[in-house]
């Protein structure tokens, strides 16, 4: 893994000096689900987080971080954020809101920082595994430590 190149996300955990693991996985285009990685790599589901972008009614983008295994209720987004509702961003407004693609997008080094939440299924878990910046890569860390670095919010988030 040594040719692996560093993403905005490794870059900023390397500066604010948390560890983690870079994990390399295989993937192609028609297979950019949480449960493929989650199966290349051998964790459990509730160990693999995606990374979702939406946009409250009161246009702020937010960013859900849920178990692949799991789907993301919009009510309950929408209470634990204290908006009205929310609304997930079409896939082709992703990079230009936050710096990454479908399948690469991770909770740390967006463009901006963006309001960030996890469901509460991170707090039964050790170590969790995000997306690391782009596609093909994953990082995985202690999940109390990536809560804190993100300044999450932590919740009922999924159905």
């Amino acid at each position: 893994m040594a040719d692996l190149k560093k993403t905005n996300a490794m870059r900023m955990l390397d500066k604010a000096g948390l560890p983690y693991e870079a994990i390399e996985y295989e993937y192609d285009e028609n297979d950019l689900d949480g449960h493929h990685v989650a199966d290349f790599l051998n964790l459990p589901y509730e160990e693999v987080f995606k990374t979702l972008t939406a946009r409250g009614d009161n246009g702020e983008y937010l960013v859900f971080c849920l178990s692949v295994d799991d789907e993301l209720n919009l009510k309950k987004a929408a209470q634990l954020a204290k908006v009205k509702r929310v609304e997930l961003i079409h896939v082709k407004d992703l990079l230009g809101v936050t710096g990454y693609i479908r399948g690469g997008c991770s909770p740390i080094g967006m463009k901006k920082k963006y309001r960030t939440f996890f469901d509460e299924m991170i707090e039964l878990v050790d170590m969790v595994s995000v997306s690391g910046g782009q596609r093909g890569v994953q990082i995985r860390m202690d999940a109390k430590t990536l809560v804190e670095y993100t300044e999450a919010t932590v919740g009922s988030i999924t159905m």
